[in-house]
C-alpha cells in the first residue's frame, strides 16, 4: 500500500487545531511556538501538494514548497511590521508606570496559578506589594512582588492578559549587589528590542516556564559571579517606576525611541528600533530565544 500524504497533512492540521484549542486555556508561549511552526509547514507543504494535485502548476514539489515557505515569511513579516508601526503610533505606553493594587484582584483564581502562590508560601517567600499598570483600554498588567527569606532576591510574578481572556504568567528575578550591579533573570516572551543600562546583567529564558528552575538559574548566576546581593530596602513600586523612567531615558538617548517632541508626528519608535523589535519578535515567536544581553 502506498502512503497517501493527505493523511499526514490532515493529521498535522488536526494537531494544530488541538494545540491551538488547548492553548486558549493554558496561554503557554511554548505551545504557541509549536502551533506557529505547524501552521507555517502546513501552508508550505500542504499548499504545494494541493497546487500539484489540482493541476495549478507543473513545477517540482520542492520548488513550490520553498516558494510558499518564503511567501509565509513575507506575509508574516508584513503583518509584524504593520503591528509594530501601529504600536509606535498608538498611545499605549512602552514603559508603563505602576501603582499599588488595592483592588484585591492581584492573583487569578486558576488552579495552575494558585499552585505558584502555594509554592512561594511553602518556600517562605513573603509578598511585599501587589502592583498594576494600565496598558490601554482599561486592560491592566498585574504584578505580585515577593522576596526570599533574606530579602536579597525579589520575585516578580507578572500576569499577562490574552485577547481570548486567558492569562499567561511570567517571572522576573532581581538581585542588586553592593557595587551597583543589577542581576535580572526572567522568562518573559514579549519582545523588548531596546537597550538596558550597562550595570544590568539580564538573562532571558522564554522556554523556562518553571519558577523553581528559573530561581535555581538565577542563584547559579549569582554564585558563578561570586556576588552576594544586598537586601532590598526600597519599595517595589518606587524601584519599578524609577527603572521604567531610566529605561525610557536611556532608549531615547541611544536612538531606540524618538525624542518626545517628535513622537506625535513620527511615532515613539525609530526605524532602527522597529527593526530591532521585528527581529526579536521572530526569534521569540519561532525559536523562543531572546537577544543575549549579557
Amino acid at each position: 500500500m502506498e502512503f497517501d500524504p493527505v493523511y499526514l497533512l490532515l493529521a498535522a492540521a488536526i494537531l494544530s487545531l488541538v494545540l491551538f484549542s488547548l492553548n486558549q486555556r493554558l496561554a503557554s508561549p511554548v505551545i504557541a511556538i509549536f502551533v506557529r511552526w505547524l501552521r507555517w509547514l502546513l501552508f508550505a507543504f500542504g499548499g504545494a501538494f494541493l497546487t500539484i494535485e489540482w493541476g495549478w502548476s507543473t513545477r517540482p514539489f520542492w520548488v513550490l514548497t520553498a516558494a510558499l515557505f518564503l511567501l509565509w515569511f513575507l506575509l508574516e513579516t508584513g503583518y509584524n511590521w504593520i503591528a509594530i508601526s501601529a504600536l509606535s503610533q498608538s498611545p499605549l505606553p512602552l514603559f508603563p508606570r505602576y501603582a499599588v493594587n488595592t483592588s484585591g484582584e492581584e492573583w487569578p483564581t486558576h488552579p495552575r496559578l494558585l499552585k505558584v502562590r502555594e509554592w512561594l508560601r511553602a518556600n517562605k517567600c513573603t509578598q511585599v506589594q501587589a502592583l498594576k499598570a494600565e496598558i490601554g483600554g482599561g486592560i491592566y498588567l498585574r504584578l505580585s512582588i515577593y522576596q526570599d527569606q533574606e530579602a536579597r532576591t525579589r520575585i516578580q510574578v507578572t500576569f499577562v492578559p490574552q485577547a481570548n481572556g486567558a492569562i499567561s504568567v511570567c517571572y522576573t528575578l532581581i538581585s542588586c549587589t553592593n557595587d551597583g550591579l543589577r542581576y535580572v533573570t526572567d522568562n518573559l516572551y514579549l519582545p523588548f528590542g531596546g537597550f538596558y543600562p550597562e550595570n544590568w546583567m539580564v538573562e532571558r529564558n522564554p522556554w523556562s516556564r518553571s519558577l523553581p528552575r528559573l530561581l535555581m538559574r538565577h542563584q547559579r548566576r549569582l554564585a558563578t559571579a561570586g556576588e552576594n546581593p544586598e537586601p532590598w530596602m526600597e519599595e517595589p513600586v518606587e524601584d519599578l517606576n524609577q527603572q521604567q523612567f531610566e529605561l525610557e531615558r536611556l532608549n531615547t538617548e541611544l536612538g531606540f525611541l524618538l525624542p518626545h517632541d517628535q513622537r506625535e508626528e513620527y511615532g515613539k519608535i525609530t526605524h532602527e528600533g522597529r527593526f530591532r523589535v521585528w527581529r526579536e519578535v521572530w526569534m521569540l515567536d519561532y525559536f523562543g530565544r531572546a537577544k543575549r544581553y549579557q
